[in-house]
């Protein structure tokens, strides 16, 4: 095999259909578009989501709910994975550094301190925010909490 003898698989490529190239070939006059109407005419495009005049879809459903622009996007950690992580890595303080290191987080997450698990361990955590709950656990256990 060479250059010379290359060629699409049998069946891969098909021929077009000729279209408007005279009344012989069967497909001229109207080429295949029907008489009149915007669908036969050049440069014809229909809305998206155009249902032939019946009241779109889009537009049957209510409207409903809004975005908050100014809501602030936690990234969830429990007591447990402090917990754990300070066992694992010996340590007695916590923060953002430890959370990424370990691989719990990544750099540009704003972190969150939720009160699933317990805390045994005198820890230092350091976060974005603590639910209450959170933070009387870890206060409990002798430990400090401090809000970025």
């Amino acid at each position: 095999m060479d250059l010379s003898n290359l060629k699409p698989a049998e069946g891969s490529v098909k021929t077009n259909k000729r279209l408007g190239r005279g009344v012989a070939s069967g497909k001229g006059g109207t080429s295949t578009r029907g008489h009149k109407g915007a669908k036969s005419r050049s440069g014809y495009s229909r809305k998206i989501g155009f249902e032939g005049g019946q009241m779109p879809l889009q537009r049957r459903l209510p409207k409903f709910g809004f975005k908050n622009k100014n809501r602030v996007e936690y990234k969830a950690i429990n007591l447990s994975t402090i917990q754990a992580l300070a066992e694992e890595k010996k340590l007695s303080k916590i923060g953002i550094d430890e959370m990424v290191a370990a691989g719990v987080i990544a750099k540009k997450h704003l972190v969150k301190i939720l009160a699933n698990g317990t805390i045994t361990s005198k820890l230092e955590v350091v976060a974005h925010a603590f639910s209450k709950a959170a933070e009387d656990a870890i206060v409990a256990a002798g430990g400090t909490v401090v809000k970025l």
